[in-house]
């Protein structure tokens, strides 16, 4: 089984390759460099897998939400490599990307996303025998909101919107614990464990039926003068 998986909804590249039970996997901030060094970061680890782009019988993408650019960037690339082939596509939020790199069992999960605007991204999970379980709907919320939903309930929260606002919300937030940077980003490892996930359960799409995570609907309407 080969799979190639990316997500591009953060600043952070994630780019993970799965040959035949071994893992190969990229993760890089990226930032507004992106649409530059996505093609050429996808065929370097093709060529250090010794693994051509035809011989890949699974796609996965992450979905969002995020940012608007990256998550077409990603999405664009993803859909043009799996209809050229034919090949099935497994979407994944970002958020359940994050909420991987929580290991521990039973407690409340909560990334937590810039969205802009002075608003936040947040999804919150539990880990059921290392199983992740959503618990509440992709949200997008203000920091008064989010202090309001997670305050007080034992929450691990992880992700670029603490170092916005810390000072503000979180580090006033009673009974939480913050992860520091090393736990902020979608990693490619988890990517490819949630992509397996689909594919041994059958949670597959055509490219045609993958959309985005837009939670700011607005922006992406086509206005006509």
């Amino acid at each position: 089984m080969k799979i190639l998986a990316i997500d591009t909804a953060t600043r952070f590249l994630c780019l993970g390759l799965y040959v035949d039970g071994k893992l190969y996997e990229y993760n890089l901030e990226a930032g507004r460099k992106l649409s530059a060094v996505l093609a050429p970061s996808i065929q370097r680890v093709l060529e250090a897998a010794k693994v051509k782009i035809r011989d890949i019988g699974y796609f996965a993408c992450g979905l969002g939400p995020g940012s608007f650019t990256g998550m077409r960037i990603g999405l664009a690339t993803i859909k043009g490599l799996s209809i050229v082939r034919d090949k099935p596509v497994a979407g994944i939020s970002t958020l359940d990307i994050m909420a991987e790199n929580v290991t521990q069992d039973n407690i409340l999960i909560v990334p937590a996303v810039d969205a802009r605007r002075g608003l936040i991204y947040c999804c919150s999970y539990r880990k059921e025998k290392g199983i992740l379980k959503r618990k509440s709907e992709y949200g997008l919320l203000s920091p008064d909101e989010f202090t309001r939903r997670f305050s007080g309930k034992k929450a691990v929260i992880l992700g670029d919107a603490i170092s916005l606002y810390d000072k503000r919300i979180f580090s006033r937030m009673k009974g939480v614990t913050l992860l520091d940077k090393d736990f902020w980003m979608p990693n490619a490892h988890n990517l490819i464990k949630l992509s397996l996930e689909r594919v041994k359960a059958g949670k597959l799409n055509t490219a045609q039926e993958i959309k985005p995570i837009y939670l700011y609907p607005q922006e992406c309407q086509i206005k006509r003068r």
